[in-house]
């Protein structure tokens, strides 16, 4: 089977779109994901993206972690699905609306590269995140030990789980090594994306991610959503600031609503086809 993608990218942060219509309902995804992926065996990306008609909204997104895990949602793969829907004229200006995992999510393109997405409102408490511990409580401040080093991580969903700290210096954190100790974390029964925040100012801040089920990324989207909740609410940042990550800046805005506003920019990169028998042979197909 010969499978049509296109690659996409929000900030760095990379997806193979794939059109939903056009697949197999069998596809073996958790097996898939990770050989697509690959960057060097595969086509290399962060995730993929399946995108179709919902049931809940006129269009429907899928994300697949580059390990085959499925999230609940994703602000940078909303930009890109926005983009990909908008480059074949099936949206057209003003908002939409996209069924995911974690409900409904609108967007609209702003720009000729810039795609706004409402994400929602911060979900605070544990049993929310989830965390472990009593439901209705907070995880904040909370100390967890790392490399010899005692952090203090605050927990937020912003439709999937995160925690943020605050660090002095955020190129010098051994990312590798914290990230994956804060995702499978036994404090977190579903894992947690981790963000390690430097700020720089009352409107700026440098966020470096590490995603759960795919590592370090160029952005994350959610991720910047949850630095600005958390670190506004602690009086370090203003309820609207510049998030940079390694892929560039990223606008979020926290309203008077409650609503986390996100925008940034999302492009096509190329377009191809693998032949997947080639690629992972035929347990492809569940």
């Amino acid at each position: 089977m010969r499978l049509r993608f296109h690659k996409y990218e929000g900030t760095g942060n990379d997806f193979l779109v794939l059109d939903a219509t056009q697949l197999p309902e069998a596809l073996a995804w958790a097996r898939l994901a990770p050989a697509l992926c690959d960057r060097h065996r595969g086509v290399g990306a962060d995730g993929l993206l399946l995108l179709g008609p919902g049931t809940l909204a006129p269009w429907r997104m899928r994300v697949i972690n580059a390990d085959g895990s499925e999230p609940e949602m994703c602000g940078n793969g909303v930009r890109c699905a926005v983009r990909w829907w908008a480059d074949r004229g099936l949206i057209g200006p003003g908002p939409c609306a996209i069924e995911t995992l974690a409900g409904v999510i609108r967007a609209e393109c702003v720009g000729a590269d810039q795609v706004r997405v409402a994400m929602g409102r911060p979900r605070w408490r544990r049993a929310e995140l989830p965390a472990a511990g009593p439901g209705e409580a907070e995880l904040r401040d909370e100390p967890f030990a790392l490399g010899g080093q005692l952090l203090r991580f605050t927990g937020v969903s912003m439709g999937n789980p995160h925690v943020v700290a605050v660090v002095p210096d955020v190129a010098a954190i051994p990312l590798e090594t914290w990230g994956p100790l804060m995702e499978h974390h036994p404090t977190f029964p579903a894992r947690t994306n981790v963000e390690f925040v430097e700020v720089r100012g009352p409107r700026e801040a440098v966020m470096r991610v590490w995603e759960r089920g795919a590592g370090p990324t160029q952005a994350c989207g959610t991720g910047a959503c949850a630095t600005l909740v958390v670190l506004a609410r602690a009086g370090r940042l203003a309820r609207e600031a510049a998030i940079h990550v390694p892929g560039g800046p990223l606008a979020v805005a926290w309203h008077d609503d409650d609503e986390v506003w996100l925008t940034g920019e999302a492009r096509g990169v190329f377009h191809g086809e693998v032949n997947l028998a080639r690629l992972v042979g035929s347990a492809v197909v569940s």
